[in-house]
């Protein structure tokens, strides 16, 4: 019912038509503070039906004109939860919106011939580095498709942040002398990580802080020898319980995730798991037992969805502190 503001700009989906199980969507229309991104990348968004009118005091657009706005396509009037489970039983499959009076089998054939691309990180990353400045910490963002509310969090606390792009490598980052590092969150398949972001995260991991997320979570487990599986059933939406594995505790958080590691493929003696999906008992979490350097799965900056998962960029901060220390 919320948080499809926040859906609909991250740039996970990039190049991804979005389909919404909640049946009505659009009630509390489009706030100033519920980007993700300045430009979505999506391309495409399903709905049953949409909601005309709003009474949130922060509505500043409906969602029909904020998708009118940026030029993407919407649709409604289609039973989702029926196309959802046939997305179940499919996996992940081609899909285009179409006019219904023009050729539907020359759409089929255009849609036949559509070669996905790859190269999504390279197509969603800043192309330049550009700062978020503040007087704390001094942090590193590397942007594999970064959200917004990841640079919240860290201007919450005070952070001295300098966004670079995904190309960016250990000597441009010890350049800067940073307190901490951050990988995001991003699109596309882990296996399309450029080599280079692997090889800066096993040079960065061993002397500077790091926390790293979604995408970014993914590749800092390739970089310490672990193997990514793709998931058949794909994890997405703001309420999956997380079990926490050191303090025994539920969280729920917003996930977006198509992949997963693999567990049998984790050095134990170099990785410790610190978080679980308590629906499919996945990974969700991986700290370093000699680096101070850890990652999520989820999306634990709280855009949208439950807060309690911001308490791993206090966790950060804290290990920011002890390694100043």
């Amino acid at each position: 019912m919320t948080g499809y503001q926040q859906v609909i700009t991250n740039q996970i989906y990039h190049n991804q038509i979005i389909v919404f199980s909640e049946p009505t969507i659009g009630a509390v229309g489009i706030d100033r503070n519920g980007y993700e991104c300045v430009n979505p990348t999506c391309k495409g968004v399903i709905v049953r039906d949409v909601a005309e009118v709003s009474t949130n005091r922060r509505r500043r657009l409906s969602l029909d004109e904020y998708l009118k706005r940026q030029n993407i396509p919407g649709i409604s009037g289609i039973d989702t939860r029926a196309l959802i489970k046939k997305l179940r039983k499919t996996g992940t499959i081609k899909g285009s919106i179409i006019d219904p009076v023009k050729d539907v089998e020359h759409a089929f054939d255009q849609l036949r011939a559509i070669v996905l691309t790859n190269q999504q990180v390279n197509q969603v990353s800043t192309p330049k580095p550009y700062p978020n400045p503040d007087n704390g910490k001094n942090v590193v963002v590397v942007d594999l498709g970064l959200k917004y509310g990841i640079l919240r969090q860290l201007s919450q606390r005070h952070c001295n942040v300098t966004v670079l792009p995904y190309s960016a490598t250990a000597d441009n980052i010890f350049s800067l002398d940073p307190d901490g590092v951050i990988i995001s969150t991003g699109p596309g398949s882990p296996d399309d990580i450029p080599t280079e972001v692997i090889e800066m995260i096993k040079t960065v991991q061993k002397s500077i802080p790091l926390f790293a997320i979604g995408l970014g979570h993914e590749a800092f487990a390739i970089a310490n020898g672990c193997h990514i599986n793709q998931l058949f059933s794909e994890h997405h939406g703001s309420n999956h319980p997380i079990l926490s594995v050191i303090t025994d505790e539920i969280m729920y958080a917003s996930q977006g995730q198509g992949f997963t590691v693999n567990p049998q493929s984790v050095d134990r003696n170099r990785l410790i798991v610190t978080h679980y999906d308590m629906i499919d008992h996945s990974i969700q979490g991986l700290r370093h037992r000699d680096y101070p350097a850890f990652s999520c799965q989820f999306f634990p900056d709280s855009s949208p969805g439950p807060k309690e998962a911001t308490e791993l960029f206090d966790e950060f901060i804290e290990m920011m502190n002890r390694e100043v220390n």
